[in-house]
């Protein structure tokens, strides 16, 4: 297997390139650890990285490269009564060891189609296959994470969905994910409003904040 080198990395290159339209200078990059897939492409990099900004003032020189994602609200609406509904994904996760509620999600480790990966990861994570058009983005430019350490930056998407109850039985509690990649997750149906007391992440919060008070368009 060939490991992927730092500069054939997507992430890389979409992170530098951010880095020089913001005027940063940046003199130079090293790597301290590269965490690879099985495929041999890159999935994380740590960097220490000698840069300033356009006062010439240093940057902190530690950055963990995880490349961005994107993040899809899944609206079921019941044919019979137009109530809505959201459709969750839940599973463990290493950072905290809870089982944590969230939307449909995924990085975009090798594509800069943003639309695409949508489609694809709430194909994987749910089982639902939507046309491109029955998306909508509800921010044009990423929201970072936590810009002082990581370059992830997010795309938060919308999906609304007209079914029958007896449709939506069948996306409820159903085993979905790539092993693959250790995914092991459940889907989950509930209210908007239960939605809020689940969701322990701050990303599926804003996305569903989005969803519902922000960009209509």
């Amino acid at each position: 297997m060939r490991k992927q080198k730092l500069e054939e990395s997507l992430k890389y290159q979409q992170w530098l390139k951010t880095l020089q339209a913001n005027g940063i200078v940046v003199n130079k990059v090293e790597p301290l650890q590269l965490i690879y897939k099985p495929n041999g492409e890159i999935i994380f990099a740590l960097l220490s990285v000698d840069a300033q900004d356009k006062n010439g003032e240093k940057l902190l020189p530690i950055v963990l490269l995880r490349g961005h994602f994107v993040s899809i609200v899944t609206v079921l609406i019941e044919k019979e009564t137009q109530e809505k509904f959201l459709l969750l994904v839940r599973q463990y996760r290493i950072a905290n060891g809870e089982y944590t509620y969230e939307h449909p999600a995924g990085m975009c480790d090798s594509s800069t189609d943003i639309w695409q990966v949508a489609l694809k990861e709430l194909k994987e994570e749910t089982g639902l296959k939507v046309e491109k058009s029955q998306l909508r983005l509800l921010n044009e430019k990423p929201f970072y994470t936590s810009p002082g350490l990581l370059d992830e930056g997010g795309f938060l998407f919308a999906c609304e969905i007209e079914m029958s109850q007896k449709e939506m039985e069948q996306f409820r509690n159903k085993k979905t994910g790539s092993q693959g990649e250790r995914e092991f997750i459940t889907t989950h149906i509930c209210s908007i409003q239960e939605a809020f007391g689940l969701m322990n992440s701050l990303t599926a919060q804003t996305n569903l904040w989005m969803y519902l008070y922000g960009n209509k368009k």
